[in-house]
């Protein structure tokens, strides 16, 4: 009976090794591809901003408070240049001096992708413009994404994840130890390459699995919508529509009037309709929203009259959405501040080195 039990362990680790060999050869490269970008975009605005560190020191400036006439005027400077009639401008409060970033939309259907623009302190000119995939760090984006293939892509990006996290699982049962875990832990350093190789990539394995797993699965979970929203369920965002009227509010005074609905919280984008019947979209970061770039809850206010519309709050949207709402921030490593970010940093490196170690290992294994 004994002798049964270690042959069918036999079979069963010699199975996951073969799991874990071409799943490795099948996402391996992928794998570290995504975590190399990953890695780069942890911290891709600082790095954006350090690319182009001439147009900051020239334009610098206090950051503008919410009641200036300053965001007016930069959307009065951009719609001189686009104006789509059914596109939308967003404006990013970084609560940072220097240039204003903002975003322009086409509308759907439309000739030409996002237009990311930035403005100068006060709003009266463009000091930078450019398409979203046309830089540096939003192609890394885009590759890091949809491997530059639209939806597409992300979709191969959240299957291949999935595959990814057999990966991992396969990885730790193929080397779960028969014996004393020290001696499977252990690294020989006066053993022969083939066995330092794998003992590198066990190691490698082994004490990234926990927090690579986090980082494939909030990964899947991103590049897979409709999964996201079958598993937690999510509440679904309002969709009102501005009351026929005339004329346009200024966005001082929508963010007046997103105040009565929030007023204690932090706001962090303003979306502005071209076209007449859409609402004015306020961004906010309230109590317990654990993304400080893209957090979850949002005002609508009517364009022409300024009542609010909707409010979209995470706090009172249910569990499924409190959820949610940590995918991101999880995924990209902010959930803890600067440690985390550099943590993800070296994380995102690790899914390269199994894949060089574990190619190595295996040319060496085939040369013996």
């Amino acid at each position: 009976m004994t002798g049964y039990r270690r042959s069918a362990s036999s079979r069963t680790r010699i199975f996951m090794r073969r799991i874990h060999l071409w799943l490795g050869f099948s996402v391996g490269l992928l794998f570290a591809v995504l975590g190399l970008t990953g890695s780069a975009l942890v911290f891709y605005t600082d790095i954006d901003a350090a690319l182009h560190a001439a147009m900051h020191a020239e334009h610098g400036g206090p950051a503008p408070g919410l009641q200036s006439p300053v965001w007016d005027r930069a959307l009065a400077t951009g719609r001189t240049r686009w104006h789509d009639p059914h596109g939308k401008w967003t404006f990013e409060m970084t609560g940072e001096g220097g240039p204003i970033p903002a975003r322009y939309y086409p509308a759907p259907g439309q000739h030409g992708d996002r237009q990311m623009v930035w403005f100068s302190p006060d709003g009266r000119r463009i000091v930078r413009a450019e398409p979203w995939g046309g830089y540096l760090m939003s192609w890394l984006y885009q590759l890091h994404m949809q491997l530059l293939a639209g939806e597409f892509g992300n979709q191969v990006v959240g299957w291949c994840g999935a595959a990814m996290l057999l990966l991992l699982i396969s990885g730790v049962l193929a080397w779960w130890p028969r014996g004393r875990w020290r001696k499977a832990l252990a690294f020989k350093r006066d053993a022969a390459p083939i066995r330092r190789l794998r003992d590198l990539h066990k190691l490698f394995g082994l004490w990234s699995m926990a927090l690579l797993f986090v980082l494939v699965a909030t990964g899947v979970l991103l590049a897979l919508p409709a999964v996201t929203q079958t598993l937690f369920a999510p509440a679904a965002m309002p969709a009102p529509n501005s009351k026929d009227g005339a004329g346009q509010i200024t966005i001082v005074q929508a963010l007046v009037a997103g105040r009565r609905a929030l007023p204690n919280d932090r706001i962090v984008f303003v979306d502005i309709p071209n076209s007449p019947n859409g609402p004015i979209r306020v961004r906010y970061q309230v109590p317990g929203d654990p993304h400080r770039r893209f957090p979850g809850s949002y005002v609508f206010i009517d364009q022409h009259s300024g009542q609010i519309l909707a409010v979209h709050d995470i706090r009172h949207a249910g569990t499924g959405t409190m959820l949610v709402s940590w995918i991101r921030t999880l995924h990209d490593g902010t959930v803890g501040g600067i440690t985390t970010r550099i943590l993800a940093v070296v994380l995102g490196i690790v899914p390269a080195l199994l894949f060089a170690t574990g190619i190595l290992h295996w040319l060496q294994r085939r040369g013996r």
